[in-house]
């Protein structure tokens, strides 16, 4: 006997129905529109790629307990894409010859990694992925910064409600050079660094690596007060400097940040980003100055969510044309078309259910416009236009039903 299949998902993601779809589009078109008005261009690839091109990157252990892994048809070892890094970095190594220095590129991926499901990570994804390449300067990095808080306050979020703090892997690394450390015990000591903020014993713990003198109390370098001074000058006054901001720390080679809800009811960080000039060294190539960060769509609902900024659903058919019977079918159909060509996005209901039904079926499906086609309509060749959020009604000749529905659409 075959086994009953299940209605649940596969665990760690998210079916998208109609109104999720909706909320993603926003999100997205967000995204996008923020990305596009920097001047940023938009970039794709598939999902799949090699797996050897994570195992240089991450290393065989990451890749082999945190990616979705096969062999396929030719005996080939292929990934669905974890990140997008090293796929840009594949791109951009390809055709450096031919690409047009500085790059200003972003992406939206679709990504997945095996990890436990939790509050603002699933096993799949998309996320926003903004890269500037070419610029050695720290004007890269106050730019992109500068979007990541553009973002945001696109959404609906004010200065108040979050919070960027930046750090300097240079500065960690001549720190951790007078400290003395060996590589192991940096490393250490950084993984220590980047949970402080989360553990009671944070010196006990730290002296044990750098020994009983160890002090924690670090000051900005030029390169950070520059970049908070820049950014307060283009009206950006939430930057602090934050020691304890590592971004996993072997991959990045200068300026570092993350971005925090400041709010109590989701204080976490939500996204962050930084320098890695060392991108393409995987391909043994010259290094290329690079500076962006990633964010999260799981993340991004969340803070919308959190401050009731989630947009009202929509429905993107703006009318539904009603039939009395089935012989009106062919005239809906007809009148459909025509509507379509017109620049309207119109269903017809063939349920042959009572009318009533049928207009409350479109008001719940949340379609601002009906009409109702019978034998009146198609003989005087004028349509009753029913306004389903207030009840309203408006009788109008065939040539004006475009216009009255685009006038009184929000």
């Amino acid at each position: 006997m075959n086994k009953k299949l299940s209605t649940e998902n596969y665990k760690g993601v998210r079916d998208f129905y109609p109104e999720d779809m909706a909320i993603q589009r926003y999100i997205f078109t967000i995204w996008k529109n923020t990305l596009e008005s920097f001047g940023y261009e938009n970039y794709d690839a598939s999902i799949l790629e090699p797996t050897d091109l994570y195992k240089a990157k991450s290393g065989e252990e990451i890749v082999n307990e945190q990616t979705y892994n096969f062999i396929d048809r030719g005996d080939r070892e292929v990934t669905l894409r974890p990140e997008m890094t090293p796929t840009v970095a594949r791109m951009v190594a390809q055709r450096r010859r031919e690409l047009s220095f500085p790059l200003r590129w972003f992406s939206i991926p679709n990504l997945f990694r095996y990890e436990r499901p939790q509050r603002g990570r699933l096993r799949e994804h998309w996320q926003l992925n903004v890269d500037f390449f070419g610029i050695s300067d720290i004007e890269a990095d106050i730019e992109v910064i500068e979007i990541a808080t553009a973002i945001l306050k696109n959404f609906g979020l004010n200065d108040s409600q979050f919070e960027v703090r930046i750090n300097d892997r240079r500065l960690m690394n001549s720190f951790f050079k007078d400290l003395n450390l060996n590589e192991i015990e940096a490393h250490q000591l950084s993984k220590l660094i980047d949970k402080k903020n989360k553990i009671n014993d944070f010196d006990e713990q730290a002296k044990k690596i750098a020994g009983d003198n160890f002090s924690f109390d670090l000051k900005p370098n030029e390169t950070i007060e520059t970049v908070i001074d820049r950014l307060r000058k283009r009206g950006i006054s939430n930057v602090v400097f934050d020691p304890t901001i590592m971004r996993g720390f072997d991959y990045y080679t200068g300026l570092v940040f993350e971005v925090y809800d400041t709010g109590s009811d989701n204080n976490r960080a939500l996204f962050g980003g930084g320098r890695y000039d060392d991108l393409v060294k995987i391909f043994d190539q010259d290094p290329i100055p690079a500076f962006g960060f990633g964010q999260g769509d799981v993340t991004m609902r969340d803070v919308l969510e959190t401050y009731n900024l989630l947009p009202d659903y929509i429905s993107r058919t703006h009318l539904t044309i009603c039939t009395l019977n089935e012989a009106f079918f062919e005239p809906a159909s007809v009148l459909a078309s025509e509507l379509r060509n017109e620049g309207l996005n119109v269903s017809v209901d063939y349920s042959g259910k009572k009318v009533g039904d049928q207009i409350s079926k479109a008001h719940k499906k949340k379609i601002p416009f009906v009409i109702c086609v019978g034998d009146d309509e198609i003989s005087s060749s004028k349509f009753t236009i029913k306004q389903l959020e207030n009840g309203k009604s408006k009788t109008v000749k065939r040539k004006d039903i475009v216009s009255f529905i685009k006038k009184n659409l929000k």
